[in-house]
């Protein structure tokens, strides 16, 4: 249900605003949006599965936190990060 170490380094390195960066907003949000969307397709075939259910409630509220925060920092990222991952919103 998560993410493999080689999915993770290229979310890294395609998100980074600088060489080494890891823990941007950018990056963060990229990496929680492919864990939201692996564990979406997850729900599709095991539709009662409460306890991973909430583990991807506290994901997207982390998400919307980090966006929030970016919004309020820098517009014109937010902007184009949404636009990026293909956020709707």
């Amino acid at each position: 249900m998560s993410i493999t170490a080689e999915e993770k380094t290229r979310l890294m390195k395609e998100y980074a605003t600088k060489e080494g960066d890891t823990g941007s907003p950018e990056v963060q949000v990229a990496i929680l949006t492919s864990r939201i969307s692996t564990l979406t397709e997850h729900f599709k075939t095991h539709k009662k599965d409460n306890h991973s259910r909430r583990g991807l409630l506290m994901m997207v509220a982390q998400r919307r936190k980090l966006l929030d925060y970016l919004k309020g920092k820098d517009e014109e990222r937010y902007r184009s990060l949404i636009g990026r991952l293909g956020i709707r919103r």
